[in-house]
């Protein structure tokens, strides 16, 4: 029996030779391998490699999403942080942020933070600024944040606003941030309300936003309020201070999205495709039925305001509304006649019988028309929206009513306590709504929602707020004061665009935010 060659013996060693090689090398690299990770964990190293970060301990990386994002966004010990968002398709990384530890830190907590799973939110690395309390963090709110835990990010000693808040108590404070637009980016504007447009020199009423005590409303955010909207319609009816708040939010969202216009002579209508949601206007002065005909002794051709009956040019439209806000108040100051019940019992500017005794003013008119109106809109078997009531608006025509003298020129900021001008005629028309309301939904039978959007004691501070003598492009207008101290031709009433009639929105928006959830749950 033949053992074997040797040429064949030969052969081993060659075979072997690689073998042992290879198992060397593995072991140098085994031993070297765990030398570093006793120095630092590899997955430190590979996570830094991926999302172009060292420290790996600030991604919080979720099986259940495909995106991860920070959550201990800041941290009032340290003075800088690196914020990152990171996706599979896309990282982002922020510079790092000075925080002054000693002040309080300001996040625009206007903003709210929408906790919708697998979207993130974008970082605009460029405007990351030093966080005191005149400067904020630009963040690109197109986008969402999933945090992952169902409950709203805070980053401020604030909470941002819930049913729990009062946000008609607080105070107007200057932001930095500036307005929600300009008025050159609003094609909708009316010329009236177009204050820099027509040559007024100062823009800090522009710049101030309103703080509640206890809260932060949140900056109007256009693109979530369209979501909010969605497949929905919101209607503005009443007055020309309707049509300036319409307008203010029409020049909002339009710096996200241009409307189609569907609107006629009877309706402004406008369609934002991207979410079905449609914003409507129809002019309504008194909100309650008005004729013109001759009536008893009330001749033809002055207003007859029927008290006890609702305007019935908008109230076939009210079923199709999902958010209705109504605005009256002001045009009781017009020339008009009063009837309740088929009989004349008042009239403002218009009285030809002095024998014959008025039975209601013009407050306690605005009163039956508001609780009129309430009444109808609650009892309205199809309608089952919600209806906001914008409370009145104060005007600023100090030292007179409009028609006789009455000035707002030269205001630049807002009131403070110690000189805020109480108009008697304000509260009373103010009080005056309140009870109507109260009287008016009392035996509510549908189901409709009712909100009280209670603006004019914030408002009430904005006497700065108003276009004044700059109503108009009329580069020979008289904006000072003649030399015997009369003022010029100007509006009070209305409000600049943009300017603390934008705030309205805000509100609204929260309004709407507040009743949905609680209609939904």
């Amino acid at each position: 029996m033949k053992l074997g060659s040797p040429k064949a013996m030969s052969a081993y060693p060659k075979t072997i030779l690689p073998i042992a090689a290879s198992v060397g090398g593995l072991a140098l690299f085994v031993i070297f391998a765990s030398l570093l990770l006793v120095n630092q964990p590899i997955g430190t190293k590979v996570s830094g490699y991926f999302y172009s970060v060292d420290q790996a301990s600030k991604i919080g990386l979720s099986s259940n999403n495909e995106t991860s994002i920070i959550e201990n966004w800041l941290n009032d010990t340290d003075k800088e942080r690196t914020t990152v968002v990171s996706s599979i398709n896309k990282t982002v990384t922020d510079k790092p942020v000075e925080i002054d530890t000693d002040k309080p830190v300001d996040l625009d907590t206007d903003k709210p933070v929408d906790l919708v799973k697998n979207k993130t939110i974008g970082l605009d690395t460029s405007n990351a600024v030093d966080l005191d309390t005149n400067k904020t963090v630009e963040i690109d709110t197109n986008k969402t944040v999933d945090i992952g835990t169902g409950k709203i990010a805070d980053s401020s000693p604030k909470k941002i606003a819930d049913s729990g808040c009062d946000i008609y108590h607080g105070k107007w404070v200057l932001d930095p941030a500036g307005p929600l637009y300009s008025n050159n980016s609003c094609p909708v504007l009316t010329q009236m309300q177009n204050c820099q447009g027509n040559g007024r020199p100062d823009k800090d009423y522009e710049n101030y936003r309103w703080q509640p005590t206890k809260c932060d409303l949140p900056r109007f955010d256009p693109k979530k309020f369209l979501e909010l909207m969605r497949g929905k319609t919101l209607a503005y009816v009443g007055d020309s201070v309707a049509r300036n708040q319409m307008e203010s939010m029409l020049c909002i969202l339009w710096q996200a999205e241009a409307p189609i216009n569907r609107g006629n002579k009877r309706m402004q209508r406008y369609y934002f495709r991207s979410t079905s949601t449609t914003i409507i206007r129809i002019w309504s002065s008194w909100l309650v039925h008005k004729t013109t005909e001759e009536f008893d002794f009330a001749p033809e051709g002055v207003d007859k305001l029927h008290l006890d009956a609702p305007d019935e040019t908008f109230m076939g439209d009210v079923p199709t509304f999902d958010v209705l806000v109504l605005s009256s108040g002001h045009w009781f100051a017009k020339r008009s006649v009063y009837i309740l019940n088929n009989e004349i019992v008042g009239g403002q500017l218009w009285w030809p019988d002095n024998s014959r005794k008025k039975k209601i003013d013009s407050t306690e008119a605005f009163e039956i028309s508001v609780a009129t109106i309430m009444s109808a809109l609650v009892n309205k078997p199809d309608y089952k929206g919600l209806t906001v009531v914008r409370s009145y608006s104060p005007d600023h025509y100090e030292g007179g009513a409009w028609n006789t003298g009455g000035s707002c020129t030269g205001k630049i900021k807002p009131a403070v306590d110690g000189e805020l001008v109480e108009s008697e005629f304000t509260n009373i028309m103010h009080g005056k709504q309140v009870s109507g309301f109260n009287r008016g939904i009392k035996n509510k039978t549908n189901k409709s929602r009712v909100a009280f959007m209670d603006i004019t004691k914030p408002f009430s501070y904005r006497h700065d707020g108003h276009p004044g003598p700059y109503r108009n492009l009329d580069p020979n207008k008289i904006t000072k004061r003649s030399a015997d101290g009369r003022p010029p031709p100007q509006d009070c009433l209305h409000w600049c665009m943009p300017g603390p009639v934008d705030t309205w929105n805000e509100f609204l928006m929260e309004t709407i935010r507040r009743d949905f959830e609680a209609h939904d749950s």
